[in-house]
């Protein structure tokens, strides 16, 4: 007999929003947290709610202090003001083996001497769970990371993604409220690692629990997460779901770092955000733009468009067609499943444009040096004021 289907999760990950409902109670709590090294601020005056069966992803660059945020929850950091609150308690002072969360490092950290099944059950002993059940809990998450066959193992006699099994694995081994997850599938190649980042999706709603990822990676935040934390110098910039971070980013800053973007400099000439027109000098003629804020005319603003909301042609659009810049192709980058065009302008500047490449020929019907024009809907860029 064919194995059961397994149902799809879908619709438990469509329907979880707590973050809008002004009821609920948050799982973790960061309120009013600074920590300083000296003269250093890691993390300024910051405040922060996860809730409970939350995908939640820290998102940034090294220094940003994500990791310093996740080290806190777990207890290796104490902050130096505010409080870190988990299921309403205050962490402060409570020492990282008394906190109902683990972690699972970028290194894996496995024992070598120690067998898979060892590994699994270390913190298990370190608990004093008796031995059938710790066999029994072994077993299952084995089975759960789909390494029931390679218990007896030694840690190098299995693949880098095997390894990270084992990890996460001996991570939800003692079932945390809380699993932490520190760059986890940086050591794996790039496909596995997207093979991997939805098994850990389905993993965490099937049992769940709640993860926390720290991660530099914005599209594995923007696979794995619920929610979204972009951090910058200490600071949260936008927290968001991954559709409103990429299609809705409240800042250049934001609109840069996730995704490709092209970010265009202009100053409000007329109208109100249901159809403004804006001056920019990469074009003579007036830019438009609807859905945007209020803004007051004669103000300086960006224009954020992404690279696939462009439409390119060798054909001239037709009059009255709105935002159409004129170029010449200056580079093309062929990525197999699309391509990308950086087109200069005659200001110098330079605009990329997105095309799927939805059929198998190689030629390419818009090559280097073409005169190409550029165009795009008013409802497809994003008015950005800072």
């Amino acid at each position: 007999m064919p194995p059961p289907e397994k149902a799809a999760l879908g619709p438990v990950r469509r329907d979880f929003s707590p973050w809008t409902n002004p009821d609920a109670v948050p799982l973790i709590r960061f309120e009013n947290v600074t920590k300083k090294y000296g003269d250093f601020t890691a993390v300024h005056n910051l405040t922060l709610n996860i809730y409970e069966r939350e995908f939640f992803a820290l998102l940034g660059p090294s220094g940003c202090g994500k990791t310093t945020l996740m080290r806190m929850i777990a207890g290796f950091e104490e902050p130096t003001e505010g409080k870190v609150i988990l299921a309403g308690r205050d962490l402060v002072g409570v020492p990282p083996y008394k906190r109902p969360v683990n972690m699972m490092f970028q290194s894996y950290a496995l024992f070598p001497h120690m067998s898979v099944a060892d590994n699994v059950a270390f913190g298990l002993k370190q608990a004093n769970m008796p031995k059938a059940e710790r066999d029994a809990r072994v077993t299952e998450m084995l089975t759960l990371v789909k390494l029931d066959k390679f218990g007896g193992r030694k840690p190098h006699q299995l693949s880098g993604g095997q390894r990270q099994r084992v990890a996460l694995a001996r991570s939800l081994a003692l079932k945390p409220k809380v699993l932490l997850l520190d760059e986890p599938l940086g050591a794996l190649d790039k496909k596995l690692r997207e093979e991997t980042q939805f098994e850990l999706t389905d993993l965490q709603v099937t049992l769940g629990m709640t993860f926390l990822i720290v991660t530099h990676d914005q599209e594995e935040a923007m696979t794995v997460a619920d929610r979204i934390a972009v951090m910058d110098h200490g600071r949260i910039v936008q927290v968001a779901t991954p559709g409103e971070i990429y299609e809705q980013p409240n800042s250049r800053y934001v609109a840069d770092f996730i995704g490709d973007v092209n970010v265009i400099p202009a100053r409000v000439e007329s109208g109100t955000g249901n159809a403004l027109k804006l001056k920019s000098a990469w074009t003579d003629a007036p830019i438009e733009i609807t859905g945007a804020p209020e803004v007051a005319k004669g103000a300086d603003a960006w224009i954020a468009l992404r690279p696939e909301k462009i439409a390119i042609s060798r054909d001239a659009p037709t009059p009255g067609t709105p935002n159409v810049l004129a170029g010449e192709v200056w580079d093309i980058g062929y990525l197999g499943d699309l391509s990308i065009y950086r087109v200069k302008l005659p200001s110098g500047d330079i605009v990329k444009a997105q095309v799927s490449n939805s059929t198998r020929l190689v030629e390419r019907p818009i090559t280097w040096e073409d005169k190409v024009w550029l165009s795009w809907q008013p409802e497809q860029a994003v008015l950005l004021t800072s």
